[in-house]
C-alpha cells in the first residue's frame, strides 16, 4: 500500500477547520468547567453542618463520581438523545458545549480540591485569627497558593479534554474526527486521513502542554522570589 499524501493536502482546509472548530469546543468547555469545577470543590471542601450544606456536599459527590466513573461517549449519547426525549432539542454546538464543560468540572473538581487541601491548614487559620471574612480566605490566601500544585495536573486534563472531544462526532458536533470521517466516506482513504488527524491532535496538545509548562516555571519562579525576597528571573553570584 502506497501512503498518498495528496489526499491529505486535498483535505487540509477542511481539517483545520474542524480542529479549530475543537479547539473552541474546548477552550470554552475548559473555562465553564473551570468555574463549576472550583464551585464543586468549594462544596465538598466546606465544613458546614446545615442540612442545606451537607446536601449540597452529597450531590456534589454524586455528580463528580457519576461522570467520572462513566464512559464520556455514554454521556454524550444520554444527554444528546436524553433531552430530546424531553423535548428540550439542542443543536450539536450547544449541546456539544454541555457535555464537554460537564465531564470537565467533574475532573477538574477533584484536582481543585486536591490542590485547595494542599495549602497548609496554619494559613487559614493564620487568616481567622486575623478576622478577615471567610471569601477573602478563599479567594486571596488559599487559591492563589493552591496553582502551583494545580498547574501539572489540569495541564495532563486539559489534554485528555481535548483528546477526549473526538467522541462527540457521534452526535454530529463539527470537530476534526467529524470532518475525517466526511473525508473518509468521499476518498475512502482511512489511513491518511487519521494519520492526518493524529498529527492535527499531537500538535495542539504539543504547544498546549509546553505553554503550561512555561507558566508553571514562570509561576514557580515568581513564588520563589516573594518567600525568599530576591528579584524575579536575577541570576545569583557565587561570592568568594
Amino acid at each position: 500500500m502506497q501512503f498518498d499524501y495528496s489526499i491529505i493536502v486535498r483535505n487540509l482546509p477542511v481539517l483545520l477547520l474542524g480542529m479549530g472548530n475543537t479547539i473552541v469546543f474546548c477552550v470554552v468547555s475548559a473555562i465553564i468547567g473551570l468555574f463549576v469545577g472550583l464551585g464543586i470543590a468549594l462544596i465538598r471542601n466546606s465544613r458546614s453542618h446545615g442540612i442545606a450544606a451537607v446536601a449540597a456536599r452529597w450531590l456534589a459527590v454524586a455528580f463528580v463520581e457519576l461522570l467520572r466513573n462513566t464512559p464520556f461517549l455514554v454521556q454524550a449519547f444520554l444527554v444528546y438523545f436524553g433531552l430530546a426525549e424531553w423535548g428540550l432539542r439542542l443543536n450539536a454546538w450547544i449541546c456539544g458545549i454541555l457535555i464537554l464543560s460537564l465531564y470537565a468540572a467533574a475532573n477538574f473538581s477533584e484536582s481543585i480540591r486536591s490542590g485547595l487541601l494542599s495549602v497548609p491548614a496554619g494559613q487559614t487559620e493564620a487568616a481567622k485569627a486575623l478576622g478577615f471574612r471567610p471569601m477573602f480566605i478563599v479567594f486571596r490566601i488559599i487559591i492563589p497558593q493552591s496553582v502551583g500544585y494545580l498547574v501539572p495536573t489540569l495541564t495532563n486534563q486539559f489534554i485528555g479534554l481535548i483528546k477526549d472531544s473526538a467522541a462527540l462526532s457521534v452526535i454530529t458536533v463539527p470537530e476534526v474526527a467529524m470532518a475525517a470521517q466526511k473525508i473518509v466516506g468521499t476518498t475512502f482513504s482511512p489511513v491518511e486521513t487519521y494519520a492526518a488527524v493524529a498529527f492535527l491532535y499531537w500538535v495542539v496538545t504539543s504547544c498546549l502542554a509546553s505553554v503550561l509548562m512555561r507558566m508553571e516555571h514562570r509561576w514557580s519562579s515568581w513564588r520563589r522570589a516573594r518567600e525568599t525576597g530576591a528579584p524575579l528571573n536575577t541570576p545569583t553570584c557565587a561570592t568568594t
